[in-house]
């Protein structure tokens, strides 16, 4: 008895160190910096990081503090990126600058030591894309992407649903980012410059989605047109992706005025038709933030219609809520726990070669064929 006694004491007291070595664990912080505070920062990094536990957004760097300072009083601001980078204080850096300087910025961030996070597109080419990945794997650090639409109600509820298996085999999916906007910005995005465009702008979005979706096609065919009056870039894509019998179709403009779709799937069993877009980012433009009451629920269903028997039965189907905090949350765990990284660059670099072979196959004319496909 005694020593069984002995025995459950050692064990009690083992677990309890466990416990204890847990909780700390879990009581560590992530300490965040973001390179600018244009849009994407004001809209989405900045309000997404402080909604999650664990992580700490200790500084911004941008020539214009008193912009910085409006929104987040007590925020420090660095004068440079490179002053962040030098920063001992931050483990995590966040970089949502213009498209052009994805590869110099994260290079140095790496260098200095720190995880990254890239905003979409990850580079500007396949080859710097791989040049990142290397970096990050020679110095030891985690670097993801923020393709934050992954985490998109819609899109989460047709991942749901082909998981499913309800439509049968897949063979038609079309899925849209149309917009408005008749009048062509003052912004680097609609510039003449590197980077700019639909296509390197909503193409990501849309090219990660289909990848989560159905993996790599065999060939990609993609036309590009600038359609706006005095307009410096492509302002409208459609892109076919091949899958043996099943196409893929993904198609953005800005001269949209009465919105079609967001997703139509068609397959051997019935269709599914989603119009409207996930409300979070103007929730997010709105000031609301994750945890709000009603956050990322979609008020829009989908329609299924589905072959019962002789019949097609015709129903709705509720979105899944969106969350993209959830990318952040992940990221945290990933940095400090060792938990998968939400957006590894090595499938983000899979989004750069369809972005590639887009551009080549719209200047060209032609259909490409994809390589390396599993």
């Amino acid at each position: 008895m005694i020593l069984r006694v002995s025995v459950c004491s050692i064990l009690a007291k083992q677990d309890l160190t466990r416990l204890i070595l847990e909780i700390e664990h879990m009581k560590k912080i992530l300490k965040v910096g973001i390179v600018g505070y244009g849009y994407a920062t004001a809209t989405f990094h900045a309000p997404l990081i402080s909604s999650v536990p664990g992580l700490e957004l200790v500084a911004i760097s941008s020539s214009d503090a008193s912009k910085v300072h409006t929104a987040w009083p007590q925020m420090t601001v660095c004068a440079t990126a490179q002053d962040l980078f030098a920063r001992d204080d931050i483990d995590l850096v966040i970089i949502p600058t213009p498209n052009d300087t994805h590869h110099a910025l994260a290079s140095q961030a790496l260098a200095a030591g720190k995880h990254v996070v890239v905003d979409k597109p990850f580079t500007l080419t396949t080859a710097d894309a791989r040049d990142l990945i290397a970096l990050a794997k020679a110095e030891q650090r985690v670097l993801s992407v923020f393709h934050n639409r992954r985490w998109d109600g819609d899109f989460l509820t047709v991942q749901k649903l082909l998981a499913s298996g309800e439509l049968g085999r897949v063979t038609h999916c079309e899925s849209h980012f149309d917009r408005y906007r008749p009048e062509v910005p003052q912004r680097w995005r609609d510039g003449a410059g590197p980077g700019s465009g639909l296509w390197y702008d909503l193409g990501p979005h849309l090219i990660d989605q289909a990848l989560c979706l159905f993996g790599m096609p065999e060939t990609i065919f993609l036309d590009l047109a600038s359609q706006r009056e005095a307009v410096l870039t492509d302002d409208w894509f459609h892109a076919i992706l091949h899958y043996g019998k099943q196409r893929v179709i993904l198609h953005a403009s800005a001269l949209v005025a009465h919105q079609g779709p967001r997703f139509v799937l068609h397959g051997t069993q019935g269709s599914f038709t989603k119009y409207g877009l996930d409300p979070q980012e103007d929730a997010l433009k709105a000031g609301g933030r994750p945890g709000d009451e009603g956050w990322g629920v979609d008020t829009q269903p989908g329609r299924l219609d589905i072959q019962r028997g002789p019949w097609l039965q015709q129903s709705t189907l509720a979105s899944e809520p969106g969350d993209y905090a959830q990318f952040y949350l992940a990221m945290r765990d990933a940095i400090l726990h060792g938990a998968a990284n939400p957006v590894p660059a090595t499938e983000a670099l899979q989004v750069m070669q369809l972005l590639d072979l887009g551009r080549q196959s719209a200047a060209e004319g032609r259909v490409m064929q994809v390589a390396g496909r599993d």
